[in-house]
């Protein structure tokens, strides 16, 4: 047999920008990140929650695009759409962005620019991905959340057959921008979400920012801006070194660090039919796959106490009753979790654990009985706080 064989190497550049007033006509930041020659088409999509809490902000794009129309060329009014998953789980939304595309005949070396949570870009970033084989696709995320963790990715996604990004695509987005002030509507629930992504990082790869974080915890509890900022950059700055130096920034392999307390958490989210959020989900995944390790001899006890405290200091729950879900065979339905994970990384289960603060390791297996007796440590951790 005759085999032709080369190796193929791509590379990207991923950038994270951050500013406040995004819009504002004297704000360069935008123009800067989009263009190198001129002039660029660009579709905006909007998020419709946010537009609701900031009614000026349709006129405030339109007003930026306006001022830079040298070199930026807006193609329509700002698409207002759905966000959560509500988004990603519309077949239709993409269909309406690869529409629209085409209408406006946006390019490859055009832009598709999202603004909205982390859901909203998910579903556009896949669409970017896919038209044209690829469109310059823009994120400006407006939640914690997005600005921290998943915004600032690699990854696109949707939901499909009742699991969490059964569709989606690894592709870097052509920049990211995180404007703080986009963050001051949202109400606490939302505010509070993207800290476990941030507690989640320093957990499995910085130490120090985990004591930052439990120093700062009763500010950020509070929301306070000043603590808030560092927080969120630190966050995406930690993301952006893992894909970048990590080794595996298309997930080959089976290992996926950031995907701590995650096999439980898309579970969760499922089970409550997405009543609960994705961070409080990953809060409760974190606490379980914490006391797993405590319980199997890997993470001293002192450490994980240190954990499921700060998690509960910045007002995060750490149970919720579908945690106690059986499913038909009667076994616990969280479990389901472990498989859909065990399914998505290509069929080797991997489960990032901890073995101190700061240290991760990986695990191919997991005992249900453990898992179960860290379901009834929340359970009745839980009672004790109310």
């Amino acid at each position: 047999m005759a085999v032709i064989q080369r190796f193929i190497q791509a590379g990207w550049q991923l950038r994270v920008f951050f500013t406040e007033d995004v819009f504002a006509a004297d704000n360069p930041v935008l123009d800067e990140a989009l263009t190198d020659t001129a002039p660029r088409k660009a579709l905006v999509i909007l998020e419709d929650s946010l537009a609701q809490a900031l009614p000026d902000l349709q006129q405030r794009i339109e007003n930026y695009f306006a001022a830079h129309a040298s070199r930026l060329c807006l193609v329509r009014p700002p698409l207002f759409v759905c966000g959560g998953e509500r988004a990603k789980n519309s077949a239709a939304l993409v269909g309406e962005f690869y529409s629209q595309l085409q209408r406006y005949h946006v390019d490859r070396h055009s832009y598709l620019i999202a603004v909205g949570g982390g859901a909203l870009l998910d579903v556009a970033g896949f669409a970017a991905a896919t038209a044209h084989r690829g469109i310059r696709h823009v994120r400006i995320p407006t939640t914690t959340l997005s600005q921290a963790d998943s915004g600032v990715g690699v990854k696109n996604g949707m939901n499909a057959f009742g699991q969490k990004n059964f569709i989606g695509t690894f592709a870097p987005p052509y920049a990211v921008i995180n404007d703080f002030q986009l963050l001051a509507t949202l109400p606490p629930r939302d505010k509070r979400s993207g800290y476990v992504e941030a507690v989640k990082v320093a957990c499995i790869r910085d130490a120090a920012f985990f004591e930052d974080i439990e120093r700062d915890a009763e500010e950020l509890a509070v929301f306070a801006p000043g603590v808030m900022k560092p927080l969120i950059r630190r966050c995406a700055e930690l993301h952006l070194d893992h894909i970048a130096t990590g080794g595996d920034p298309f997930e080959t392999g089976s290992a996926r660090p950031l995907d701590f307390g995650h096999w439980a958490a898309h579970r969760l989210e499922q089970l409550s039919h997405f009543r609960i959020s994705h961070g409080e989900a990953v809060a409760i995944g974190i606490g379980l796959d914490v006391l797993y390790s405590r319980n199997t001899g890997l993470l001293p006890a002192l450490s994980a106490e240190r954990i499921l405290n700060l998690l509960e200091k910045l007002g995060f729950e750490l149970f919720a009753g579908e945690l106690m879900n059986q499913d038909s065979a009667g076994l616990p339905a969280i479990l389901g979790g472990l498989e859909e994970f065990r399914e998505h990384l290509g069929g080797e289960l991997s489960v990032t654990l901890l073995s101190e603060i700061g240290r991760s390791v990986e695990a191919h297996t997991m005992d249900v009985r453990t898992i179960g007796a860290g379901v009834e440590e929340l359970r009745v951790r839980a009672g004790k706080l109310k």
